[in-house]
């Protein structure tokens, strides 16, 4: 092993390390000998001497790690020595976040929040950028607040999470300070302030700042130059593929501008490579969007040019704070600290591979508090598949580390609560709102750590079941050497959260390789997938409607005075396509001027009605939808006559319809504020919806919600509904919302002002939707289900309104049909319904002893003619599918008494379509000669498409395909003579 040092002329070889780099087992290069190589003047017995261990323990004050020499080499930066020092005030993370929006609004820039990790937009799966809220104005889709911004904008990455502490700032999890210009200033400005900002108000060395441009841009070529004073040798031309940003085929597009920081100056300005990250880190990109890319490709000047930039937090704190990586900063270090001190370690004495297990740690927890937080909860699919992912790669690096149970006692316990604890105390300056929700989160964790340590136990067997698979396919004619696929060392990795190297490990002891190469092709399946899913932001929109909305201005919306308006077609769409007219029967899309349709949003569904066209013909509505941040889509059929652009309707909505929207919405924020009052302040929103036939509300709690709270919530809002409570709404600021203590709806956005909409002393939540004007309008509510969707996620359904009566009226005709053919009166009904199933219970076990006689008799005859192999005598056979799984279980273990300790039994069954189960029973000398039924019986039932296990002289499996009934049976039949025939 040879180390290199890319500024040295000569090499340092193991052969060459001194004393001081010796250990008991090899010798490892000399750090310290390499540095004075490089002319670093660093004594090298000094170096050695000053590498003794200090004492870790919890400060008060923020701190970091600093290296003891300038630069920090990447290939062994892990080696050298670290001594603690408090971080200057200024540059601490919260620090740099402030100074960056401060400056910025000094310019004239508003400081905006930042939004959900959770998107306003379905072409993205999280929040992947700072620019995301922002994209309807780049496209044009929605009007400009401000002429320019600026926010700090949690982020979440997943596309690159095998690099997470491996390398030194890839996250997950990560802050986007950015600056915004919507058709204001433009690339001399961003220019300049980017400079300023980096040199005067960071006060970043010049001699280590470089800046990339696209290779065409001599724009910003002399900018930097000229405005900014760069040197002109530290301003380098790189591709389309570096420095030319778009997010799609087409849209809004342009060349981009990047500042990066020099760890090496003394490496000289020469053959300078900028992707080269041992030495230079990227910490601002500039996105100068000037271009529309057509279609055919060719490049149009925008009408309004726009600034989009980005400055990673983590990468700015790390050059500030002067430590070696993002993780070493005091954004994410007192989480890697206090989980190494659950573990016993210190992060200074880990070793290379916990290192890496505390950053993923410190990485991965603030991902997933911030995503429970913003309303997403563990499970299997889209957002909450990433969460559960995160949390068991945390949960699994804890394991690696030592950590048991909750690290503090508790074997049974969970340590993510703890960890998570951490995570919020620091989190009171990027998002508020993770404080209030600390309680929800704790839940989550907990919960998801505990079931998942299961998962990990059950992964355990099924590796061992799979290593004894492996070792017996080595022994069949043929075969080679026991090897476990990559496929199933993936679904170990991947869905029991078993890193390859401990499968690898643990199939090595017994004598077993696996195929990592079939692992690295299903990895790398697994990585196009991740990357597919939604990981860059398509800031263009999709054919006519993206240049319908270009052209059409916003639709305004009548309909909480009104409920029909005169209305003009600004634009008319057929298949998707700009049309000017349309006939009789067709399928049509129109945008009016102005409407009183309510398009769906904030869970509420679009109205219904009619656009009469006076004289011509009428178009059915069914629907509408919210398009390009406020242009409302009518969807219809034409009845008769034909309709053309530029035509006046007459547009009316469906009142009745409109009504039992109303109800549902105003019972929705009334069933919100009931959950609050009956289960707790801990329950918040995660969905909804308001349609003319139901409502549903989706919520965060972990338990069931019990069937006394059902009928105290129902009560609760029964009597407001009864109250007759008149309604207020009004437009206010968002600040002045939030302040007032307005619930925000989930998913929705809000801008700079919002509407209210407020039950007085019952509930006061930010609202679009369609509200009754007194609670009395509601008539009813009832809650016709409530069950878990998801992990720690419950669902509510209820009607209120017309729906509440219809409901009603349908329980009450069924409760009469009841009484009529049970001849009891309605308030009888329970008892009677009791002891009718009590009588069904009674028949159904009188049936079950029955088959269970018929399996026994079946069986009896089976036993009295074994098959002798031998002093061995074994029953192989079929019981019909009459037979239950029990019945089947305990005719296996009549025979088995009935062979004795030199018999074998396998019996299986069909009972009904897709349906296989199989049972062995070995008798003690049986077992003796090798033969364990759990292993034996799960053979078996693969050829039936199933598997199964159990105890070495008991098994039980299952299949689904009962046609290879015969041939597992057969198969069972031959092994059994073929081994026991051996030890005969």
């Amino acid at each position: 092993m040879v180390t290199n040092f890319s500024s040295m002329s000569s090499t340092v070889a193991l052969s060459e390390a001194c004393k001081f780099c010796l250990t008991a087992s090899k010798a490892t290069p000399c750090l310290a000998k390499g540095l004075s190589f490089m002319g670093l003047g660093l004594n090298h017995a000094m170096f050695h001497l000053s590498s003794k261990k200090t004492s870790l323990r919890p400060s008060r004050r923020p701190v970091m790690w600093i290296r003891n020499f300038s630069a920090a080499v990447e290939t062994a930066k892990e080696e050298q020595t670290e001594t603690r020092v408090p971080i200057d005030s200024s540059v601490t993370g919260d620090a740099i976040r402030r100074r960056f929006l401060e400056f910025y609004a000094s310019r004239a820039h508003k400081i905006l929040p930042g939004s959900s990790l959770v998107p306003d937009d379905p072409t993205v799966l999280l929040t992947i950028a700072g620019m995301l809220q922002f994209k309807p104005i780049f496209l044009g889709q929605a009007p400009r607040q401000v002429p320019r911004a600026t926010t700090s904008q949690k982020c979440i990455r997943t596309n690159d999470i095998e690099n997470v502490g491996r390398t030194a700032r890839h996250h997950t999890f990560f802050e986007m300070l950015g600056n915004f210009s919507f058709g204001d200033y433009f690339k001399k400005d961003a220019i300049k302030w980017a400079w300023e900002l980096a040199t005067e108000e960071f006060k970043l060395p010049i001699d280590r700042l470089w800046v990339s441009i696209f290779q065409d841009d001599d724009e910003a070529f002399t900018l930097w130059r000229d405005e900014a004073g760069v040197q002109e040798n530290r301003i380098l031309r790189m591709g389309e593929e570096d420095n030319f940003w778009s997010s799609g085929s087409t849209g809004p597009c342009g060349p981009c501008s990047e500042l990066y920081y020099d760890f090496y100056p003394e490496r000289g300005t020469e053959n300078v490579d900028l992707g080269d990250d041992s030495r230079f880190i990227e910490f601002y990109n500039l996105v100068f969007m000037q271009y529309n890319r057509k279609e055919d490709g060719a490049l149009e000047p925008l009408r309004n040019k726009n600034i989009d930039t980005g400055l990673g937090l983590e990468r700015l704190a790390q050059i500030l704070q002067k430590v070696p990586n993002n993780y070493e900063t005091d954004l994410i270090y007192p989480i890697m600290e206090y989980a190494a001190n659950l573990a016993g370690l210190t992060y200074r004495d880990a070793s290379e591979n916990s290192k890496t297990y505390l950053k993923v740690i410190g990485d991965h927890s603030r991902a997933v508090v911030y995503l429970i937080s913003d309303g997403v909860t563990p499970s299997n699919i889209g957002r909450g598949y990433i969460v559960r992912r995160l949390i068991r790669r945390v949960v699994r690096m804890g394991r690696l580390l030592g950590i048991k149970g909750d690290g503090q006692g508790d074997i049974d316990g969970a340590f993510l609560p703890a960890i998570a604890k951490v995570v919020i105390d620091m989190s009171s300056n990027v998002d508020p709102d993770v404080q209030t929700n600390s309680s929800r989160i704790f839940t989550e964790l907990h919960k998801e750590e505990i079931r998942f340590v299961q998962t990990l136990e059950r992964g355990e067997k099924l590796l061992e079941q799979l290593l004894q698979d492996a070792l017996a396919q080595a022994i069949q004619p043929n075969s080679s050497q026991a090897v476990l696929s990559g496929k199933d060392v993936f679904m170990l990795y991947d869905t029991f959260g078993f890193p390859i190297e401990i499968t690898e490990e643990v199939a090595a002891e017994r004598g077993v390789s696996i195929d990592r190469k079939g692992f690295e092709a299903e990895m790398e399946v697994q990585r196009q997938q991740s990357q597919a899913a939604h990981n860059t932001v398509k800031l263009y929109a999709d054919g006519a409607l993206g240049d319908i909305s270009s052209k059409v201005p916003l639709t305004e919306f009548l309909g909480y005075s009104t409920l029909q308006s005169s209305s003009n077609i600004v634009a008319l769409l057929l298949k998707g396509l700009p049309v000017t007219h349309a006939p009789e029967g067709s399928e049509v899309e129109i945008i009016l001027d102005q409407t009183p349709f309510y398009a769906e949003s904030g869970g509420q569904i679009g109205d219904n009605g009619i656009l009469s066209i006076s004289g011509t013909g009428t178009i059915n509505i069914t629907d509408v939808q919210k398009i390009a941040g406020g242009l409302f889509l009518h969807k219809g059929i034409v009845q008769e006559g034909t309709i053309e652009i530029g035509g006046s309707v007459d547009a009316v909505v469906n009142s009745r319809l409109r009504q039992r929207a109303q109800a549902h919405h105003t019972a929705t924020h009334l069933l919100q504020s009931a959950l609050k009052k009956i289960i707790g302040d801990e329950v918040s929103q995660a969905g909804s919806l308001v349609a003319f036939d139901r409502l549903r509300f989706d919520f965060n709690l972990s338990r069931p919600v019990t069937e006394d709270e059902i009928s105290k919530i129902e009560d609760s809002i029964n009597e407001w509904i009864g109250m007759g409570v008149s309604l207020q709404t009004r437009v206010m600021t968002l600040t002045d919302a939030k302040r007032s203590g307005a619930i925000a709806m989930f998913g929705e956005k809000y801008g700079e002002e919002v509407r209210v909409v407020e039950v007085p002393g019952i509930s006061l939540e930010l609202c679009g939707g369609t509200h009754v004007s007194n609670t009395s309008e509601i008539q009813g509510f009832r809650i016709i289900s409530e069950q878990g969707i998801a992990s720690g996620v419950r669902r509510i359904e209820a009607v209120a309104g017309p729906a509440f009566v219809e409901y009603a009226i349908a329980r009450d005709r069924v409760v009469r049909q009841l009484s009529s053919l049970l001849k009891v009166k309605a308030e009888d009904l329970p008892a009677r319904i009791s002891v009718l199933l009590d009588d069904i219970r009674s028949v159904r076990g009188e049936a079950s002893s029955l088959q269970a006689k018929v399996a026994m008799m079946k069986a009896e005859v089976l036993g009295n003619s074994p098959l002798f192999v031998g002093s061995f005598r074994l029953v192989v056979g079929v019981l019909d599918s009459a037979v239950d799984v029990d019945s089947l279980r305990t005719a296996a273990e009549h025979v088995s008494k009935m062979l004795g300790d030199m018999g074998a039994v396998v019996l299986g069954n069909s009972m009904g379509e897709g349906k296989v189960s199989i049972v062995a029973s070995f008798g003690p000398k049986v077992v003796e000669q090798g033969l364990n039924a759990g292993k034996f019986v799960g053979m078996i039932a693969r050829i039936c498409g199933g598997g199964g296990g159990g105890r070495p002289n008991f098994a039980q499996a299952g299949g689904k395909m009962p046609e290879k009934l015969p041939e597992a049976l057969q198969k069972a039949k031959d092994e059994l003579q073929l081994t026991l025939s051996k030890k005969s």
